[in-house]
């Protein structure tokens, strides 16, 4: 049975810096693209950031270019995200996704097959 479970949300101010986990369990995490996506109240679901397998590939929404890291270590099967200089407008539900992929880069968003539960990340002006 696969499980992807998020941790590391919490209440920040602006500026400051919070680091979320991700960790899969049941899968073999090295086949696997990796990606956060975050859902403010009211607003759709958007992709944040993306890893390949083994990391080489990385994207970034254009709006957290240079505050946002993505990481993953295969021998934790953990997928990590680095938030820093956070933004009130950084508010929202973030999830881990993850999706088999054949080869070095990141999947379409359709194709993550295991979703988290979502980690609540909240930014104080």
């Amino acid at each position: 049975q696969v499980q992807v479970v998020e941790s590391g949300g919490g209440l920040v101010q602006a500026g400051g810096s919070l680091r979320l986990s991700c960790t899969a369990s049941g899968l073999t995490f090295d086949d696997y693209a990796m990606k956060w996506f975050r859902q403010a109240p009211g607003k759709e679901r958007e992709g944040v950031s993306c890893i390949s397998r083994s990391g080489g590939i990385t994207h970034y929404l254009d709006s957290v270019k240079g505050r946002f890291t993505i990481s993953r270590d295969s021998a934790k099967n953990t997928l990590y995200l680095r938030m820093n200089s956070l933004k009130p407008e950084d508010t929202a539900m973030y999830y881990c996704a993850a999706g088999l992929a054949s080869g070095e880069w990141c999947i379409r968003d359709d194709e993550y097959q295991y979703w988290g539960q979502g980690t609540q990340v909240t930014v104080s002006s």
